[in-house]
C-alpha cells in the first residue's frame, strides 16, 4: 500500500491546528510525528496516520457523549 505524504500546511489544514499545537503534541507523544524526506529539513506526515489520530478524537467524543 502507497501512503501519501502530507506537508505541514495540509496537516494544518486537516486538523485544524497550528504549527506549534502540532510539535507540542508531538513532544507529548500525542501526534503522529514527520517522517524525513531527504537529508535535509524537509518533514512530512502520513495521511493514514493523521487520519487515524482524527479518528481517535471522534472515538473519544462518542464515548464521552456515551457516558
Amino acid at each position: 500500500m502507497v501512503d501519501t505524504f502530507l506537508r505541514l500546511e495540509a496537516v494544518k489544514r486537516a486538523t485544524g491546528l497550528g504549527r506549534s499545537t502540532i510539535y507540542d503534541l508531538i513532544a507529548e507523544k500525542r501526534f503522529p510525528r514527520p517522517v524525513k524526506l531527504s537529508g535535509g529539513r524537509a518533514v512530512a506526515w502520513l495521511e493514514s496516520e493523521v487520519a487515524g489520530w482524527q479518528q481517535e478524537r471522534v472515538k473519544e467524543r462518542d464515548q464521552a457523549a456515551a457516558a
